[in-house]
Order: structure tokens, then C-alpha cells, then sequence
């Protein structure tokens, strides 16, 4: 995998990969940026909240859960002195669906988590890991 970002002017970069999309970079007003764009270490919860949301549903359509809606959110702190890495992350599940089985569900979050998810086994090296998952049965 190969990635780059491009600078535009200050804190301004457009970020790409090899699947060829672009991502807009920005810094907070505060450190002399713009805030027009992503923060880089906003990408790190969201690489994670993508990296499991994809483990799941998978693991979950395998399992024919009938999902109707899914939602991963990822708080993350960071430690107050620089680098600032991330201290502790908490990731919350939010799975709609009809008859949902939650042994399942928690089983495609296991999987995710001990298994198959880069992120988490990368972010888990420093930071604390949790998790809960709400199931929301669908109308």
C-alpha cells in the first residue's frame, strides 16, 4: 500500500492512496491551520471504525443476522504530552435489525477485535481497547 499527501499552503494537504480517492488535510486554527480538512489522527478512529464496521457487517451477513441498519462510533482520548497518542478508545456498536441474535453479534465483534481487524490490533499496542454494542430491534 502506498499513500501520499500534496501541500497546498500551510496546514493544507490533499491526501491519496492507491485506491485513488482524495482526502482534504487541515490543522486547527490554533497550531496555524484552517481547519479545512481532516485531522490526521482523525483518521486513525476512523480507520478503526471502518477497519471492525467491515469485519462485522461481514461476519454478521455470514451469520444472516437480518441487519437494517449499523453504526460504528469510536470515542478516542489522547495522553496530554506529545506525541499525544491515543490513551484510551471506546467503540460503540449500534446494530437495527430484525430478530437480531445478540450471542451473534458479539461474536462478529470478537472476531473483529481478536482476529481480523488490523486496526485494533495495531491501536491496541498503546491505547486501552473497549467496547459495547446497543441492538435496536427494527419496525
Amino acid at each position: 500500500m502506498d499513500a501520499k499527501v500534496t501541500w497546498h499552503h500551510g496546514l493544507t494537504f490533499n491526501a491519496t492512496a492507491d485506491s485513488g480517492f482524495t482526502l482534504p488535510l487541515g490543522g486547527k486554527k490554533i497550531v496555524g491551520g484552517e481547519e479545512d480538512g481532516f485531522l490526521p489522527m482523525e483518521l486513525f478512529a476512523i480507520g478503526l471504525a471502518g477497519c471492525t464496521a467491515m469485519d462485522v457487517i461481514s461476519i454478521m451477513n455470514k451469520m444472516r443476522q437480518n441487519v437494517t441498519n449499523f453504526e460504528v462510533k469510536v470515542h478516542a482520548d489522547r495522553v496530554d504530552q506529545h506525541p499525544k497518542i491515543f490513551s484510551e478508545m471506546h467503540i460503540e456498536y449500534i446494530v437495527t435489525g430484525k430478530s437480531l441474535d445478540p450471542d451473534a453479534v458479539e461474536k462478529a465483534v470478537k472476531l473483529s477485535e481478536e482476529r481480523y481487524c488490523p486496526g485494533q490490533a495495531i491501536l491496541s499496542k498503546t491505547a486501552q481497547i473497549s467496547h459495547t454494542i446497543t441492538l435496536i430491534e427494527a419496525e
